[in-house]
């Protein structure tokens, strides 16, 4: 496919997802199609932005028509490669990681979580969600049984990195890192890092900058 041929830009990537969650807003109203500008309204982007950025994936869109609202939802859903379940493992059974075991939202998108595990031994065989603790010496053993593609890291940053190291060995396509710390893995690993404390800064310069405009 087109996208494999050529390098996406990151600020495309950050879109496709609001894309998806408009379009998926869309189809629970009965909207069947929709016009890039009607579209541009609701995204907050300009409606040639918009057009660029799905181009670089075939366009999808019709002179005149628009888009199919429901067509366009599939596509960018395979772009994202939320078409079919991904398995994932969180590591870190403290409040965050609890919070993100009991989300439902991600099973709607086709992300599964499976297990939480934990060092504590206190924790370890208890529920949350419906969702089991496991010790931390079943992990190898649990990825290789349960086909777990993604491990979320919801532990302290020295706890991260020597994850990092033992995860690297077991077949885990993606880590998704809540540690405040950059973690050294192969190539075959994607890492989505996530700095909570980097998004809240970004949050106060935005308001500040917002207050000394007005």
């Amino acid at each position: 496919m087109e996208q494999k041929e050529k390098k996406i830009s990151k600020a495309i990537i950050q879109r496709l997802p609001r894309y998806y969650r408009y379009l998926g807003e869309l189809l629970s109203q009965g909207v069947d199609r929709i016009s890039s500008s009607d579209f541009s309204k609701l995204m907050g982007v300009t409606a040639s932005q918009i057009r660029q950025d799905l181009n670089n994936f075939g366009g999808f869109g019709q002179q005149g028509y628009g888009y199919n609202v429901k067509n366009l939802y599939e596509e960018i859903g395979k772009i994202l490669g939320i078409d079919r379940v991904h398995n994932i493992i969180v590591i870190g059974a403290g409040n965050f990681g609890k919070a993100l075991a009991g989300y439902s939202d991600f099973e709607k998108r086709g992300f599964r979580i499976k297990a939480l595990f934990d060092k504590d031994s206190t924790k370890v065989g208890k529920t949350y969600s419906g969702i089991t603790i496991h010790p931390m010496e079943e992990l190898r053993t649990y990825i290789a049984d349960n086909n777990i593609e993604i491990a979320a890291l919801t532990v302290p940053k020295a706890a991260a990195i020597e994850l990092a190291s033992v995860l690297k060995d077991t077949g885990i396509k993606g880590i998704w890192n809540f540690a405040h710390t950059d973690l050294n893995v192969p190539d075959s690993i994607v890492v989505e890092n996530v700095h909570l404390s980097e998004s809240i800064m970004r949050l106060s310069y935005n308001m500040k900058s917002r207050n000394a405009g007005s």
